[in-house]
């Protein structure tokens, strides 16, 4: 079981406050796609991801991307019990989409990124290990059903 002090919970819940969603996660998905284009495989139904410009611009992408950031909430909702929240999803990603769990990472990497660029100053070092403290708790619960 994580143990959330004040601080870490109060920065999650202001993040994801003043997060613009239909921004952020389609511009992280996008970036995980682009960076890491092995992740590719997993978006075949998408069409287009032959390049960075088509990946970008592809509405399947901006929708996955905004479907992932609003899962997310769940977790911000659930700080103390992110494994149960996410069991469900687990079993998908490994037993139907089988999704290798190291993209979860990837794609928590390139959250961390787009978040900072949209909080600027005010993504300190402290603020940026509560985020980070949170998407490790958050990966580790998708990728429970791998261990």
């Amino acid at each position: 079981m994580v143990e959330w002090i004040d601080f870490e919970r109060d920065t999650i819940v202001d993040i994801f406050s003043k997060m613009q969603y239909e921004v952020v996660g389609p511009e992280a998905l996008a970036r995980c796609l682009i960076v890491y284009p092995w992740t590719q495989r997993y978006f075949g139904n998408f069409g287009n991801l032959y390049n960075a410009a088509a990946i970008s611009g592809n509405p399947m992408v901006a929708k996955h991307g905004t479907t992932i950031l609003h899962g997310l909430d769940r977790a911000v909702k659930n700080m103390d019990d992110i494994k149960s929240t996410y069991a469900e999803l687990s079993v998908l990603h490994s037993e139907k989409l089988h999704v290798d769990p190291d993209n979860f990472k990837l794609l928590s990497d390139c959250l961390t990124i787009e978040v900072a660029a949209q909080l600027g100053n005010d993504f300190t070092g402290e603020v940026q290990a509560a985020f980070q403290k949170f998407l490790a708790v958050v990966v580790s619960s998708l990728g429970r059903q791998y261990h």
